[in-house]
């Protein structure tokens, strides 16, 4: 088999694959050649060339989403390894394995005018779980074997990113048969251990609580164990709420946390009747901007967190963190649990009720609007969907609507932005080898387009674009939309479409302007094709905001 020549690069090969690292995204490049060569002769090792490295990255980081293992993407030097940082953050806040291994010029080359060279070393260490800076000196293997070991088992055992930084001094493009040894460093498993104390005062307050309120932020689909889920809906003194990132279902739980904060507002008795004695949450971060500004006014006297990787101390109160995942949490503490007399559930799951009704009778009677389309799209989801969200309007309009327990939902809030949402779905429907759909909105689609310059796309990979012609969510903001600088500089109007993208990248494109088109168009949307399907709908930008914001009032009375 042909394998590079430099040393330094078969290490690093053959240490992602002891540490079965397979799934590798490479994009075009001179100085990461030793890697390119050495992964690509490998038939271990599944690899995909993205010429893009930020939708290179955000390709990767869908693939690890999905599979939730560590995938690897390599770069050349220079800019290059930049282009990874929003993807690489993202990684970071949402506990995603994702290994930048990014090729570098030896050290006594930086800072004397190579060209695509800039200071590598420690460049993404904000956000790193762990910065291994290799060295090209001929007696630093044990070093290397070292440094290596221990950023590929960090990914592994802490879920998190990190960065691998390799220079190579020229030729690169040497190959050789001869196999260079690799010293393996097993990984030691360390099972996450509730602290006594913590947990005997955990169960004082739960079992002292008439009112506790469940939180659940982004969750991997059916990663809470059955028992537990019902028996969070079995106790009256528990109102827990959900999102639609959270993939947590059940009829006794929330899903509307907007519609029920904004239904509170119509008197600050109900704000003080949903104020919980104590709050547990769990799960990744949270969408609802209300929930965080209700929560931090109207404090519980306890906030218990669990979660095996971050202790956020979102509403200013936490009373303590247990670093645990949420089953090996309940596992321990429910036995010496006691149920407490309670009307909570009982109060708020009439208020769910109230709410959902007064939602499908403003839909009904509602003009052709982001909110009316949002509507449509989510009752034609199909079956076990996995549905990928981009951020900004979309993810808010999704919390608003039903999900269907059977769906797998996703969207970046680790660090929330629009940048490379397709190219997560992209990669994600790669990884899962599952239908997937992505909703987005057009700011976002037109800003990651260069996701769609890749070969990997499946023929069932369908995209739903609401296309308002800007940046709608700022007319929702507060803000005084009559400054001449709002359309300009916020809003960012524009006439763009995406029908000649998709000519381009062989994609089937359709279009609706009405409500009718739009049902028609999506009655066969999903049905098989030869080639990706992208469902085009247009909105009418000026009405959009008081559609929604008149849907809020209407809520309240």
């Amino acid at each position: 088999m042909k394998r590079p020549q430099i040393k330094l690069a078969q290490h690093v090969i053959e240490a992602c694959k002891v540490k079965q690292i397979k799934h590798i995204v490479i994009s075009p490049g001179s100085r990461n050649a030793p890697l390119t060569i050495g992964f690509a002769n490998d038939p271990y090792f599944s690899c995909y060339s993205i010429v893009d490295e930020r939708c290179a990255a955000f390709f990767a980081l869908g693939i690890a989403q999905q599979r939730r293992e560590p995938v690897a993407v390599v770069c050349t030097s220079g800019s290059a390894l930049l282009n990874y940082y929003p993807a690489f953050s993202e990684a970071f806040y949402s506990n995603i394995p994702l290994v930048v291994i990014s090729a570098d010029r030896p050290s006594s080359k930086i800072d004397i005018g190579d060209g695509q060279t800039i200071r590598q070393v420690n460049v993404l260490t904000n956000h790193s779980a762990y910065n291994a800076n290799l060295s090209d000196e001929t007696h630093s293997d044990k070093s290397n074997f070292y440094e290596l070991n221990r950023a590929l088992n960090t990914a592994i055992e802490e879920q998190l990113p990190v960065h691998i930084n390799v220079p190579f001094e020229e030729p690169l493009y040497l190959t050789t048969e001869e196999q260079y040894p690799f010293e393996n460093i097993v990984a030691e498993i360390k099972n996450p251990i509730i602290n006594e104390d913590k947990a005997i005062n955990f169960v004082k307050h739960w079992n002292s609580s008439a009112k506790k309120m469940v939180l659940v932020g982004v969750l991997t689909p059916n990663s809470v164990e059955y028992q537990y889920v019902e028996w969070l809906a079995k106790d009256p003194s528990v109102v827990v709420l959900t999102e639609t990132t959270s993939n947590l279902h059940h009829s006794h739980f929330i899903p509307y946390i907007d519609k029920l904060l904004t239904y509170t507002e119509k008197a600050p008795t109900l704000k003080e009747a949903l104020r919980p004695d104590l709050l547990l949450t769990f799960g990744g971060l949270v969408v609802s901007k209300k929930i965080k500004q209700f929560l931090r006014s109207y404090q519980p006297a306890y906030h218990y967190n669990v979660d095996l990787h971050k202790d956020y101390n979102s509403y200013f109160c936490l009373t303590a963190h247990f670093k645990a995942d949420i089953n090996t949490f309940l596992k321990e503490v429910t036995p010496k649990l006691m149920s407490v007399s309670s009307n909570y559930q009982q109060q708020w799951l009439g208020v769910k009720n109230e709410i959902q009704q007064t939602h499908l009778e403003y839909i009904n009677q509602t003009p052709f609007s982001d909110l009316k389309v949002y509507c449509e799209v989510f009752k034609s989801i199909p079956n076990d969907y996995i549905v990928q969200i981009s951020n900004s309007s979309a993810i808010r309009y999704a919390q608003l609507m039903k999900a269907h327990p059977s769906w797998k939902v996703f969207c970046n809030r680790g660090t929330s932005g629009i940048d490379g949402s397709m190219s997560t779905a992209i990669g994600a429907a790669v990884g899962s080898a599952s239908p997937t759909v992505f909703i987005t909105g057009d700011l976002s689609f037109f800003y990651d387009s260069n996701a769609l310059w890749n070969k990997y796309i499946p023929q069932d990979f369908r995209i739903i674009l609401l296309n308002n012609q800007g940046g709608g969510i700022f007319r929702i903001l507060p803000g005084d939309k009559t400054d001449p600088n709002f359309e300009y500089f916020f809003e960012t109007p524009h006439k763009l479409t995406a029908e000649h993208f998709c000519e381009m990248y062989n994609i089937n494109y359709q279009l609706a302007t009405n409500i009718t088109d739009l049902q028609r168009k999506i009655s066969d949307f999903y049905e098989k094709s030869d080639v990706p399907k992208l469902l085009e709908v247009h909105t009418p930008r000026k009405i959009n905001d008081k559609v929604l914001l008149k849907y809020f009032e209407v809520l309240k009375k």
